[in-house]
């Protein structure tokens, strides 16, 4: 199984995609497989000989989902210590593709370094898109979507990071 490598002051911690769903919940397992596997793609650019240290990792993103925020401040402390800066409509996300309320784009900053990730076409289904952002959705629609966010997920997990996700060293 694989897992998320940081340091803290030198002290190395690692987390896997179970702790980091345990740390979230039920509810979005598709956004914290997303967080998975784009910190996985992105800090062995940012930190090749090291994992980074995790107080000094800040994010700006379109992805605004709570499965994502959940997994993202587990491992980095993003959230409470002020490094994760969400905006939807980052003039840079412009092209990236669109998840249910924002866009699959980050960037990551590390020592001076930052490195943006992108979600390749063809990972995150169209239907899962209409049913997540529909209004009123029925109790069969609500287990439909359910079953399409841990579906995601399992994919994704399946998957290398490097199969999913365009990464680009700025």
């Amino acid at each position: 199984m694989s897992e998320i490598h940081v340091l803290e002051r030198g002290v190395h911690f690692s987390y896997s995609f179970d702790e980091m769903l345990k740390y979230h919940g039920t509810e979005y397992p598709g956004g914290v497989a997303h967080a998975f596997k784009v910190m996985e793609r992105a800090f062995p650019l940012l930190s090749a000989k090291t994992p980074p240290e995790r107080r000094e990792i800040s994010l700006v993103t379109a992805f605004g989902g709570p499965g994502g925020r959940d997994a993202f401040e587990m491992v980095t402390r993003c959230v409470t210590d002020g490094r994760l800066h969400v905006d939807k409509n980052l003039p840079e996300a412009a092209d990236a593709i669109e998840s249910p309320g924002g866009r699959y784009y980050f960037r990551f900053t590390y020592r001076g370094r930052s490195v943006e990730i992108t979600i390749r076409p063809g990972h995150v289904r169209d239907e899962f898109i209409q049913l997540a952002r529909k209004k009123d959705r029925t109790p069969e629609e609500e287990t439909e979507l359910a079953g399409m966010k841990r579906e995601m997920a399992d994919r994704l997990m399946a998957s290398k990071a490097e199969d999913i996700y365009d990464a680009k060293v700025l």
